[in-house]
């Protein structure tokens, strides 16, 4: 027996067709049948109503870290991807940093044959292959079989590839299967030992620095051996202003760069980590209030094509240490649409339709994974109430971690929803 599921009175944004209408969506057996402004529910059609809310297609985090295989203790593909359901994502991109890293065939298959059976593969699983063998950037890992295997995309995250020949050498392997190449954009030399941005805060905290050089310099060095190769790039999470220059110069001359920021980058300064709060150190470090607001206008502008959450988590005992011995990086996948609602669109930066671009159509596109949501195509959903407002709590938390500098912080706009191979999960 079919079934068939009403989506009623959902205000679909879909920028890729440019549709922004409130409209009732039928599916059946998770293909779409029929999107009209008012479809009448059969008895044998269970009815789901989405008034107030949004659908659109389904949100994507193409930098996630799922910590499975060999750090099961900070997550799990099972907890991973249950926190990006309840954070409204229908598919994550895993970054590569596992032990053993996913720089061989056989852990691409194991992390998509774990993704099939969380929750029954209501979020898609896609690896991100490393760049080099053990991501140490020396020498190129099997490219070829990383994605004949299925990774959409190469990266050596968490480590810059810092050999210029192995990056070139890159480049070129990825531009003959059209996929990106993904950088940690970081000179290991200077920012070796540093925990926080390198400024005033850190100079009165009495911290080593980072320095927003030890980025640009990287961003610098790769867009020019992008534009050599002709190849496709990515700059992974994004802090400085001067990078999202570098970025914007490079779109101009025609560069294939695209580009991503998290939310913490474009809502925290280094200021909060005058609290030595160990979840206000990540990598790259929380900038100065001229970087975030550079964020900002390059999300507004387009420079910055994608928000992604750089979702790191971490167990409590290895963030409850001294400053400077705790792990970089937060939890992000759950917190992800009410901060970028609340700094984003509330600020007048994005409009709705222009946020669903950066969580969805923009970067599936960067990984070719689009979808379109239409009559006759895969139902794959997000739904979110772009209203509600809510205070985290970090013990409510589905991440097997809970590493996060905004519990108890008042956001904006939450995920109620996500549909995906025909399965409903509402919340």
């Amino acid at each position: 027996m079919s079934e068939k599921i009403l989506f009623q009175s959902a205000r679909l944004i879909d920028p890729s067709q440019k549709k922004d209408d409130v409209v009732d969506i039928l599916v059946v057996d998770g293909t779409i049948e029929s999107i009209k402004s008012n479809i009448s529910p059969g008895s044998d059609v269970k009815v789901v109503s989405l008034k107030d809310k949004v659908a659109a297609p389904g949100f994507i985090d193409i930098h996630v870290h799922l910590r499975e295989p060999g750090f099961e203790h900070k997550e799990t593909i099972e907890t991973g991807t249950l926190s990006a359901a309840h954070g409204g994502f229908t598919a994550v991109c895993c970054m590569p940093n596992t032990n053993p890293a996913i720089d061989d065939e056989s852990i691409v298959t194991f992390v998509k044959t774990q993704g099939l059976k969380a929750h029954q593969g209501i979020v898609d699983v896609y690896p991100i292959g490393a760049v080099s063998k053990n991501r140490e950037g020396k020498s190129l890992a099997p490219i070829a079989e990383l994605i004949q295997a299925g990774a959409v995309g190469l990266s050596d995250d968490g480590a810059p590839v810092f050999d210029s020949l192995v990056m070139r050498r890159a480049l070129e392997y990825a531009k003959m299967y059209n996929i990106p190449v993904m950088q940690h954009c970081e000179i290991p030399e200077l920012a070796h030992g540093g925990v926080m941005n390198e400024g005033r805060v850190s100079t009165e905290l009495g911290l080593p620095g980072i320095p927003g050089v030890a980025e640009e310099i990287m961003i610098a060095r790769d867009l020019i051996l992008s534009e050599y190769t002709n190849a496709r790039y990515h700059v992974c999470h994004m802090s400085t202003a001067q990078a999202v220059d570098l970025v914007r110069q490079g779109k101009h001359k025609g560069i294939k760069v695209t580009s991503e920021v998290t939310p913490h980058h474009f809502t925290l300064t280094d200021d909060i980590v005058r609290s030595y709060d160990t979840n206000t150190k990540m990598n790259p470090p929380l900038r100065t209030k001229t970087d975030v607001e550079a964020m900002k206008q390059g999300l507004k502008d387009g420079t910055i094509d994608v928000i992604a959450t750089d979702h790191a988590p971490h167990s409590l005992d290895e963030k409850e240490v001294d400053y400077i011995q705790a792990p970089f990086g937060i939890v992000g996948l759950e917190t992800a649409i009410g901060l970028s609602i609340l700094e984003l669109v509330e600020q007048k930066y994005l409009t709705l339709s222009q946020l669903v671009e950066k969580f969805s159509t923009n970067p599936r596109k960067i990984i070719g994974k689009e979808i379109i949501v239409r009559e006759g195509e895969k139902a794959n959903l997000t739904f979110f109430d772009p209203i509600i407002q809510w205070k985290v709590e970090i013990a409510k938390f589905k991440s097997k971690s809970k590493n996060s500098p905004f519990n108890g912080r008042p956001l904006k706009g939450k995920a109620v929803g996500i549909y995906n191979h025909g399965k409903l999960m509402l919340y």
